[in-house]
């Protein structure tokens, strides 16, 4: 569902946490209170010191390194939160010591990405055939290309939720089928049944992620031939039923015509991702939202969404979808932006009924 990801509220990230304030940096510390000698700003007076661009082609063997001062506030949490499905999910894990990992399925090959805020810069480390590019778009995959300023709060809640939540970027991974497939699993079942079948089938068949430690149990989401290999009782065993597993094998099929839309404008990639059958705009919102970082694809066909959205701007939790839009009208070109705000407000309708029961196909 689209408000999977809506973190509960919590108090502002301390210095050194996971959030990274705008203004200038102190020095970056690693948990020992030692300076890292990696990111930290420059002297006054000077520019940021950034390690120089690791060169293209070169053997990926140790850990890659970049350091990143972003010029505005920025909440890795907030930012990286929408790539996670689920506590489980063995692509991406945010660890106690305020690090992000994520693995991916680069142009280049499989890679694997730790990210961390230290002061007022990130740190970035990757591993695999696929760090050099993993590094080289760090800026963009944490909202380089975003600009929240395009948005006006029109309501008190999304001015009051946009000053509390100032590092919100809208995350742009530059890849399609790591978010397409996921979404396809959500369709019309609990978020806790999809997470599970996400979290079976890319540990099964997913390649371990390289530089990973092994207790993270992380996995880099399988390559499009290996999901077209999976045989139907393995569908099964993890609750996929015969709907969504065929339309992930169509998907599949013309996996590199659906990669090229991450080059184009957020609605053509969305009107080429639609082609496939079975994939509809709830489906393809959900993946531009995550590869484009498209501040307007809003949500629709979602059970709980447009009561969420009506509850927070005009206190009517039985909104459908067309009322949904009308309210977001005012917010056009930042839709997706100002549901994400609600999202982050906390103002939800209270439940009604029980929660879905999850079906398990397996036994069946």
């Amino acid at each position: 569902m689209a408000g999977r990801y809506a973190p509960r509220p919590r108090r502002a990230p301390a210095p050194g946490g996971t959030g990274v304030p705008a203004g200038p940096p102190g020095p970056p510390r690693t948990a020992t209170g030692h300076a890292t000698g990696v990111l930290g700003p420059a002297p006054a007076g000077h520019a940021p010191r950034v390690p120089a661009p690791v060169r293209a082609g070169a053997p990926a063997v140790g850990p890659r390194r970049r350091g990143w001062v972003p010029p505005w506030p920025l909440d890795l949490g907030l930012t990286l939160g929408p790539l996670r499905r689920g506590p489980g999910d063995p692509t991406f894990r945010a660890t106690p010591d305020g690090a992000f990992w994520r693995t991916c399925r680069t142009p280049e090959g499989p890679g694997t990405l730790r990210i961390t805020a230290c002061g007022g810069a990130v740190e970035a480390e990757a591993w695999g055939r696929g760090a050099d590019w993993l590094l080289d778009r760090l800026p963009v995959l944490l909202g380089e290309q975003d600009d929240p300023d395009a948005f006006t709060p029109r309501h008190r809640l999304l001015a009051l939720t946009r000053r509390r939540r100032p590092g919100l970027r809208l995350v742009r991974t530059g890849l399609v089928m790591e978010s397409l497939i996921p979404s396809i699993l959500e369709q019309k079942v609990t978020t806790d049944e999809a997470y599970r079948a996400w979290r079976l089938l890319v540990r099964e068949y997913g390649d371990p992620a390289p530089g990973a430690p092994a207790d993270l149990r992380l996995h880099v989401v399988p390559e499009p031939r290996t999901w077209a290999r999976v045989p139907s009782w393995e569908w099964h065993r993890a609750g996929v039923d015969g709907k969504r597993s065929a339309t992930v094998l169509r998907a599949v099929r013309v996996a590199p015509r659906l990669e090229e839309a991450a080059g184009m404008a957020p609605e053509d990639a969305r009107r080429r991702l639609e082609l496939v059958p079975g994939i509809g705009a709830w489906t393809s919102a959900e993946t531009v939202q995550r590869s484009h970082g498209a501040p307007d694809a809003v949500t629709t066909g979602d059970y709980h969404l447009p009561g969420i959205v009506g509850h927070a701007l005009a206190d009517r939790r039985d909104t459908d979808d067309a009322e949904m839009l009308e309210l977001l009208e005012p917010y056009a070109g930042q839709r997706h932006r100002a549901a994400r705000l609600i999202l982050l407000s906390g103002r939800t309708p209270a439940r009604r009924a029980p929660r879905m029961t999850p079906r398990d196909i397996a036994p069946l």
